[in-house]
């Protein structure tokens, strides 16, 4: 995904343009410090205690001129409108965040707001239309079966949250001004594999894969996460 994220920035900036980025909902702060580290200026937004702990203790960890350009906040996703002003950020993410809000509709015209006139809106969600795969994979037929007609399911952490169809958030994109311009499927090939699995020796030409298939109809029409860019207009 961070591929994908990276593909789609040069795309839309100069090179070198130092961003204002804002991660709504950045757990550890993978993505954040990392685009921190590529020169940018981030801002993490997370609601819960431990992951901005976490955060911040990576963080701690990284030299001052990084240090500098990123800040923590602790908040909710749907609350940007308290916290900043609209229009104030070149790139919102919000990965992994919608599978956990019941209503996304209103979360989503939020980040579109925070985003500047041809800003990037960079969504990760579980895809809907593929929730049928895993179970089936697995041989769960009666799981299998009964995914076909629903959008929620239990995931790895045992929690039952929720999945989205492409269509449905193509369609409200387009209706928050900032329509779909792009994308992709994450975890085509990889979804099966065991939490905590070592990673394997030829580790490089499996992210190849991957990044083929996630780029490739049909194969990341059963992805089992999408990654979407939309583009505020």
């Amino acid at each position: 995904m961070a591929r994908q994220l990276d593909e789609q920035i040069s795309a839309r900036f100069p090179v070198g343009q130092r961003l204002r980025v804002l991660d709504v909902g950045m757990g550890q702060g993978t993505q954040a410090l990392r685009l921190a580290r590529a020169g940018h200026q981030v801002t993490g937004l997370e609601q819960d205690a431990t992951m901005v702990a976490v955060a911040r203790e990576a963080l701690a960890g990284e030299p001052e001129g990084i240090r500098e350009r990123m800040r923590i906040i602790e908040g909710d996703g749907r609350d940007t409108g308290v916290h900043f002003l609209p229009g104030s950020f070149d790139v919102v993410l919000c990965h992994g965040v919608l599978m956990y809000v019941e209503e996304p509709d209103p979360l989503l015209a939020g980040l579109a707001r925070m985003l500047a006139h041809g800003g990037l809106l960079s969504l990760l969600v579980r895809n809907a239309d593929a929730l049928a795969m895993r179970p089936g994979l697995a041989g769960d037929w009666p799981a299998a079966l009964a995914a076909f007609d629903t959008v929620s399911y239990t995931n790895r952490l045992g929690l039952d949250v929720r999945a989205d169809r492409l269509k449905t958030l193509t369609a409200t994109l387009a209706g928050i001004a900032a329509p779909l311009h792009a994308w992709y499927g994450v975890r085509v090939f990889t979804d099966t594999a065991a939490d905590g699995a070592e990673l394997p020796d030829d580790l490089e030409t499996l992210l190849a894969a991957e990044e083929r298939a996630g780029r490739t109809d049909p194969y990341r029409g059963v992805a089992a996460l999408l990654h979407l860019c939309g583009v505020r207009g």
